[in-house]
């Protein structure tokens, strides 16, 4: 299978590759740190949340919303000042890193806040009632 491509082709495949999973890896868990307090922090202030508080979950909730219904390409275009800021470039394999990062948070964010509505009011009421801390909760 591999006889039709050239040795130089081959090695720019697995440097392709590489840069490829670096980008993905970084942006992923970098996305995930910030991604899950975020989502912990939207259902913690929505409606019948622990910290119930209308307007700074209506604020976070607009910006997550609006970063992920912005196209990626638009999204790279617009961050490129912050990229060049926090790379020192605006293309390659680390300038790449940052809007896939925060293009990635956002949904991060929304699945873990969909995920904590699925635990049950009855159990976040039990820990109150035992002296849970908003934290241990």
């Amino acid at each position: 299978m591999f006889e039709n491509f050239s040795e130089m082709m081959l090695e720019l495949f697995a440097t392709s590759l590489w840069e490829t999973l670096i980008m993905v890896g970084i942006s992923g868990l970098v996305g995930a740190l910030i991604g899950i307090p975020l989502g912990v922090f939207l259902r913690l202030t929505d409606r019948g949340g622990v910290l119930e508080n209308g307007p700074a979950n209506k604020i976070v909730g607009w910006i997550v919303n609006a970063v992920r219904s912005t196209p990626f390409i638009i999204l790279l275009v617009a961050i490129i000042p912050l990229t060049r800021f926090i790379t020192g470039s605006s293309i390659g394999t680390a300038a790449a890193v940052v809007p896939l990062t925060i293009a990635d948070a956002p949904f991060v964010a929304r699945l873990v806040e969909a995920s904590l509505r699925e635990v049950d009011n009855g159990l976040i009421e039990a820990a109150q009632a035992m002296g849970a801390t908003t934290s241990q909760i």
